[in-house]
């Protein structure tokens, strides 16, 4: 670009033109020099064995990816991780949307850290937008305290459309945890409020946390997720809230009655606790160790282990056989027009279903 002083109307006076400034991005970068490189099977075991966080961050990646290609290997880890696996206390954590159950973590944490030691994972589940299919992931933000603890592990995971609150992986994530070394896990839902069967399934103990103010008796009674609640605790009971808080306990103990007397033969409890202030925390940690004990003592703890296993089994096959029907070549070239058909009327729903799982079955 000329300057305007080396003009006639400036004589005397002259700017050079300088020289040609050069990119800011080295020519010599060779970006195929950065890429990771990609760990076998043996060497994620071998890292998420020897507690490498970096490592097991890698693979819960591994497992939670829907690349085809990447199932296998993933098995591979999840397999080889198994005999290392099954050595921690399993706490799911729910409630509805607002309850608190981030903040309780935080605090949860930090007390069973201090108190009990260990390492903590903390499996954290966001929801998925039904529009644009991403997550915020931000739970981990409300854990300050927790989340600078070397020995707790925070990982959020999509839901991406599963149901129940709870990503279809987070089986699989628990499994390289305690492999890792981690004897506490945490597994929080998204909050929905009564598809929350996939969480109680693969956790110990079941903690829904409730708020005073949210219905009477008769409301706790049609709330199906009471049924497989272990232990109900009512959050933000200080200040002005305290009386409504233990008024609503007194409730939710009063609605506990007309349930049937769970299988673990627990009569789950009913406590008031602050999240915020952190008040009422050992109480709650106290119940859930009185469960677990008795529980082991009962002989039901290693029964709910065998029935999750069981149950995950006929949910992976369910999850293969849907994913088999889906990729089918012929499926993915008749599954359009048979949406036109039914769109247009000419067949019902059903009758385009049957038509398309006949046509799986004869391509098997």
């Amino acid at each position: 670009m000329e300057h305007p002083e080396n003009s006639e109307e400036y004589k005397g006076l002259t700017v050079n033109s300088g020289i040609e400034q050069p990119s800011i991005i080295n020519p010599y970068l060779k970006r195929s020099r950065f890429r990771r490189r990609e760990m076998s099977a043996a060497e994620l075991v071998e890292g998420i064995v020897k507690g490498d966080i970096t490592i097991l961050s890698q693979a819960v990646t591994l497992v939670e990816s829907v690349n085809p290609t990447h199932y296998a290997k993933a098995q591979e880890v999840i397999e080889k991780c198994l005999p290392y696996s099954g050595n921690s206390i399993r706490v799911g954590i729910s409630g509805v949307p607002g309850a608190g159950k981030s903040t309780s973590i935080d605090e949860f944490g930090c007390h069973v850290l201090d108190e009990h030691g260990g390492k903590l994972a903390v499996l954290a589940i966001d929801p998925s937008s039904e529009r644009s299919k991403g997550s915020i992931l931000g739970d981990k933000t409300r854990m300050e305290k927790l989340s600078q603890r070397r020995e707790a592990f925070i990982r959020p995971s999509p839901t991406a459309g599963s149901l129940g609150g709870v990503a279809r992986k987070t089986r699989e994530s628990i499994i390289l945890c305690e492999a890792a070394g981690f004897d506490k896990i945490f597994v929080e839902t998204v909050g929905v409020g009564q598809s929350e069967t996939a969480c109680h399934s693969m956790v110990d103990f079941f903690l829904l946390i409730q708020l005073a103010g949210t219905g009477d008796e008769l409301q706790g009674i049609k709330r199906g997720i009471m049924e497989i609640s272990d232990g109900i605790v009512i959050n933000k009971c200080d200040g002005n809230n305290v009386d409504k808080c233990h008024m609503a306990a007194t409730n939710f103990r009063n609605a506990l009655h007309f349930f049937p007397m769970p299988e673990s033969g627990w009569l789950p409890k009913v406590l008031c606790y602050s999240g915020f202030y952190g008040t009422g925390v050992k109480e709650v940690w106290d119940m859930i160790y009185q469960y677990i004990d008795f529980v082991k003592h009962n002989g039901y703890f290693q029964y709910r282990r065998n029935e999750q296993s069981k149950y995950w089994m006929y949910e992976s096959i369910n999850e293969h056989l849907r994913n088999s029907f889906y990729h089918n070549p012929m499926i993915e070239a008749k599954l359009q027009e048979a949406e036109r058909t039914v769109l247009a009327g000419d067949k019902t729903s059903f009758a385009a279903a049957q038509e398309l799982l006949d046509m799986y079955y004869k391509s098997l």
